[in-house]
């Protein structure tokens, strides 16, 4: 991954996310906090790059939440909304059988599986069908990290962001697993390691 102009936005909080609910795989649309976000990184993105936006290659995830959140900031940018093309390496770490519930409502189902997570969160795998540990997420976007030029924006998840800053940010495995990935800044890279716009 090229780091100069890359910039990555998680998108904005909806329902469930102000309910620390998990997420994963499931469509929950935004919230009105979560459009206004969206909203302050496009104009922070506006701000920053002027007309040198429409250069820039806009890709996001193809869940909903991702998508409205792109539509927003290129709107901001003066761009097509539509404009846009979306990745399906993208996509939110699956949570299996946890997602809807909160971390206290799976422990009172399962402790010894939420201490096992807590033990080795960067490699636990929710049980369930459509679960993925960070680690397996990384191994699936490495390769679209890989391709990625300079002047691109990119809209995404939280657990994604936690992908990138270990493997694009040189963030410890550990680190990256406990990283709060936040709703109304932009992440972005230089020579002296990742920042938070």
């Amino acid at each position: 991954m090229v780091a100069d102009d890359i910039y990555f936005c998680r998108h904005g909080q909806t329902e469930y996310n102000a309910q620390d609910r998990l997420q994963g795989r499931r469509e929950v649309p935004l919230n009105a906090l979560g459009r206004s976000q969206a909203r302050r990184n496009g104009v922070y993105l506006r701000r920053r790059l002027g007309e040198r936006a429409e250069t820039f290659t806009f890709i996001a995830s193809p869940m909903d939440r991702a998508q409205e959140t792109m539509r927003i900031i290129r709107t901001e940018l003066r761009l097509d909304p539509e404009d846009y093309r979306t990745d399906d390496r993208l996509v939110e770490v699956g949570y299996g059988d946890w997602e809807g519930s909160t971390i206290p409502e799976v422990a009172a189902r399962d402790p010894d599986a939420v201490a096992a997570r807590e033990a080795d969160k960067w490699n636990y795998r929710c049980p369930g069908t459509n679960s993925e540990s960070y680690a397996e997420l990384l191994l699936r976007i490495e390769p679209l990290l890989a391709s990625l030029t300079p002047q691109t924006i990119i809209v995404s998840h939280g657990g994604v962001g936690r992908a990138v800053l270990c493997g694009v940010g040189g963030i410890s495995e550990t680190d990256a697993a406990m990283t709060i990935v936040p709703q109304d800044r932009i992440l972005t890279f230089d020579r002296t390691g990742p920042h938070w716009v």
